[in-house]
């Protein structure tokens, strides 16, 4: 029988998991996604939003975890204030998070994305701005994006993954999921190899 492979938008407040082992009620993917035997590539944090693979296929899932491989995760930050140019330059060298120097980093400002709005959304203070930055990582520490832009005195308030190595989160909206087309199957292969 074939692998199968599967493209999740995990909405806010969602976890990660088919299960939930927390005394808080969320929703889990089993909430979501009426398939067996697939898990997760990674982990996205319960707050945060975004693409997620799932699959059978345990070779992928190592290859694509392991940040020995370096494969990258694109995500979309909305920060705290308007970044300075320097804590910018900062994250884009690697930041010390918990007594670990994260690898460089691809930085850019960007545009507000035209993103779903998130439910519950934001708390908003009408003195501070926000800003949103576009930060690519070939590694995945728990809450590495979070702690990054914090250490650079710019918290984030909403985290979206967009893409994972070739996979884009294009075409979904929190919630939805479908399987990788034949074209995105054969772009994946081909960036493990």
């Amino acid at each position: 029988m074939p692998y199968r492979y599967l493209l999740f938008y995990k909405p806010y407040n969602v976890l990660s998991q088919f299960t939930n082992d927390s005394p808080v009620e969320r929703l889990t993917l089993k909430d979501f996604i009426p398939v067996s035997n697939v898990y997760p590539v990674g982990r996205l944090d319960h707050d945060s939003e975004g693409l997620m693979l799932l699959t059978d296929n345990g070779r992928l899932q190592h290859r694509l975890s392991d940040p020995k491989f370096h494969h990258t995760k694109t995500y979309w930050a909305q920060v705290e204030n308007i970044p300075t140019e320097s804590a910018i330059a900062q994250l884009r060298k690697g930041v010390t998070i918990q007594n670990y120097r994260t690898r460089s980093a691809i930085v850019d400002r960007l545009d507000e994305p035209d993103l779903p709005p998130r439910d519950p959304p934001i708390r908003f203070r009408q003195n501070i701005p926000t800003a949103w930055l576009e930060i690519t990582l070939t590694e995945g520490k728990n809450r590495q994006v979070r702690r990054m832009t914090a250490a650079v005195g710019f918290p984030t308030l909403r985290l979206v993954r967009i893409a994972i190595a070739r996979l884009k989160l294009t075409g979904l909206s929190p919630g939805q999921w479908r399987d990788l087309t034949d074209e995105e199957l054969r772009s994946l292969n081909h960036s493990l190899s």
